[in-house]
């Protein structure tokens, strides 16, 4: 038994739920989201993060690729986006995307993270290229590329079907997909902070037939902006059934909404999350997504200082080196834009856990001065 004490009566139920190993209904889901008794919920994650990892804590060494910012988006979360022609527009020609992928290559790493805008006039055999010419020149390096909004994009584009996109994909050297484009599932508030983009549905099928392909891939959500309580739960439950079915998703990070040069800043009534709420979504990211196995505290958006405060409120993930990432840089991000190893190592030893560097399909990777192998 816990010595856990409450403030929030109406906690028990789901304390009782979770210590006995039972999956938390939707209204536990509202409950742990009004209440304010956070050590509690931070407490109760903890208890399950530690029943399924212990003290080991996963990172990697990987690189974000952004290979254009052009966008036929005009999504009022985005600050990353820009119309073609436009100040600050940019699109990399592939032989500079290889350049780039290769720069600073001091450390073994072990995955390239690939997004980028919804440009018009790219072709499709553009990204089919990016991930051959990518594979052949890094062949160890696992490419985790293209949100489910751009796998629907590319679909529209060429009138293939998603299955299609993703198998041509995958014959590239495509490994698994990220969770971008997730954002909040109800349809009330993705009609007004991206109304560009795909709906619920179709993320989800995206993700389905990854899935099916043998892909596996990730999933977010974004908070912090004019969804609610109610919004939240009804994310995660949709993500938890999903799972359910495929087993498919290897980790979930909840976002924090950066409003700093977004249109949606003008329309929410504060500026950024706080500390509090981000280790709430945490928390109860862990106690509802029962079946995920890992929970990612992106030090990114939530600075090194919280995320390391997170892998005590359910998180056993704090992401990787990156370096280079734009998205959530240019909607104000003041936290650098890499990480080394070391550093990473650091925060994890100094919350009193144990680093454990890992691929993006969470095998260990273990390095010598000369060497990186991963145990297969």
């Amino acid at each position: 038994m816990l010595n856990l004490r409450l403030e929030d009566m109406d906690l028990q139920p789901i304390a009782e739920k979770v210590l006995a190993g039972e999956r938390l209904d939707f209204q536990d889901g509202v409950t742990l989201y009004q209440s304010n008794d956070l050590l509690a919920i931070g407490y109760l994650a903890h208890h399950v993060r530690e029943k399924l990892h212990g003290k080991r804590t996963h990172f990697n060494v990987n690189r974000h690729i952004n290979p254009t910012n052009v966008c036929v988006a005009s999504c009022k979360l985005c600050a990353f986006g820009r119309k073609p022609d436009t100040p600050g527009a940019y699109t990399m020609a592939l032989e500079e995307a290889f350049r780039i992928a290769g720069e600073n290559w001091t450390e073994a790493i072990t995955e390239f993270h690939i997004v980028g805008g919804l440009h018009p006039n790219l072709p499709f055999q553009y990204y089919v290229d990016l991930l051959r010419g990518l594979r052949e020149r890094f062949p160890s390096v696992h490419l985790k590329a293209f949100t489910a909004v751009e796998i629907a994009y590319y679909a529209h584009m060429t009138r293939l079907s998603v299955r299609e996109i993703l198998e041509k994909f995958k014959e590239a050297g495509l490994g698994s997909l990220p969770g971008g484009g997730a954002e909040i599932f109800a349809p009330a508030v993705r009609r007004v902070i991206c109304d560009h983009k795909i709906g619920a549905h179709m993320w989800l099928k995206i993700h389905r037939t990854a899935h099916e392909l043998g892909l596996h891939s990730t999933a977010t959500m974004l908070y912090g902006h004019i969804e609610s309580a109610e919004d939240r739960v009804d994310h995660l439950v949709q993500l938890r059934d999903l799972q359910d079915q495929t087993h498919g998703f290897q980790t979930f990070i909840p976002l924090a909404f950066h409003p700093a040069n977004t249109e949606l800043g003008k329309l929410v009534e504060h500026a950024e999350t706080t500390g509090f709420m981000d280790l709430k979504n945490i928390a109860v990211a862990r106690l509802m997504l029962d079946n995920f196995p890992h929970i990612k505290a992106y030090w990114i958006m939530l600075t090194p200082r919280v995320a390391q405060i997170a892998l005590r409120f359910g998180a056993d993930d704090i992401d990787g080196t990156v370096a280079e990432e734009k998205i959530y840089h240019d909607a104000g991000a003041k936290t650098p834009q890499v990480m080394t190893r070391q550093e990473i190592m650091r925060l994890i030893k100094e919350a009193g856990f144990e680093p454990f560097e890992r691929d993006t399909l969470y095998r260990p990777v273990s390095r010598t001065e000369t060497s990186v192998s991963v145990q297969v």
